[in-house]
């Protein structure tokens, strides 16, 4: 069977925000860095499969409907399973936060944008997401490695 690719692309602000009340905290902002990175993540996604919660996938624009296979991914809905119907694609978690607690595991490469907005938000983005796929994070020194003491 093919490996389905499993990838995020996401922003984040300058103290790792990612949303406030429901949204991007910048949402809205017409600055060139804000613009093109909402151009690129449509660039990335599209001819992909973009997997998000039901919030998610509704602020998706009609234009981006055509050229990308969207699918709205629940608590309910078993992560193995769902990306098995994918084998093959390159799929992107488009989040929010719940959802990248469910695959995390899975993604073998995360693109983050790191923009300029340093002001409110109500979710931030975890780090630990970044090492829950490798199996390489640890909660405790290991004293048996000589380089983490």
């Amino acid at each position: 069977m093919k490996k389905t690719v499993v990838r995020v692309v996401c922003a984040i602000g300058q103290a790792g925000q990612l949303g406030l009340k429901g949204g991007l905290p910048w949402e809205g902002n017409r600055s060139p860095e804000f613009v093109a990175d909402v151009a690129r993540f449509f660039d990335l996604t599209r001819g992909h499969v973009l997997l998000a919660g039901p919030k998610t996938i509704a602020s998706v624009p009609d234009f981006a409907h055509a050229d990308r296979d969207l699918v709205v991914v629940r608590s309910s809905m078993d992560p193995e399973d769902t990306l098995q119907r994918f084998a093959g694609r390159v799929v992107f978690i488009g989040g929010g936060p719940p959802v990248w607690d469910a695959y995390a595991r899975f993604v073998s490469h995360w693109d983050i944008t790191r923009l300029p907005y340093d002001g409110p938000a109500d979710r931030w983005f975890d780090a630990r997401w970044l090492t829950a796929g490798g199996g390489v994070a640890r909660n405790h020194r290991d004293p048996s490695n000589h380089r983490d003491q």
